[in-house]
């Protein structure tokens, strides 16, 4: 009868610190310190070619600005780009003159209806829609994650 005794308080014991340790976690991930989106970095990735070489997510003005570089060795007409889920946006090309070989331009997307508040985390599909000097037209689809400043 000891030894039954015995075991049953070894295991009672680390029963109770096993739940300890349970409770704890559940804690952790319930005040969000264990959400493992607040430690993925900002990226901006696209299409090799076209590359993204800054990015904002402006929640009080409810936009997404992207600066845009052609590196596709052709001129691209017309340049139209879409995000979809949070902010359900669209812009185009700037000054309408296409993003020529080489040249980088701003694009700001205006979201809506929905503005992604500020301190959140910012994770969307970026839809690319241009035409190539041959005249085909072409969709391609990058991604943005970022924090909404």
């Amino acid at each position: 009868m000891k030894k039954a005794q015995a075991a049953m308080e070894f295991l009672m014991t680390y029963g109770w610190a096993i739940l300890v340790v349970l409770i704890a976690i559940a804690a952790l991930a319930y005040f969000g310190v264990l959400n493992p989106s607040r430690y993925l970095p900002s990226s901006c990735r696209l299409v090799p070619g076209l590359s993204c070489e800054d990015f904002k997510v402006d929640g009080d003005a409810g936009t997404v600005e992207l600066v845009i570089q052609n590196g596709m060795g052709q001129d691209l007409y017309p340049i139209n780009i879409y995000i979809g889920g949070a902010c359900d946006g669209s812009g185009t090309e700037p000054d309408g003159d296409g993003l020529v070989d080489g040249e980088k331009d701003t694009f700001t997307i205006t979201c809506n209806p929905l503005t992604p508040l500020t301190g959140s985390r910012f994770k969307e599909d970026v839809i690319i829609e241009y035409t190539a000097e041959s005249g085909l037209a072409h969709n391609v689809t990058g991604d943005l994650t970022s924090q909404v400043e």
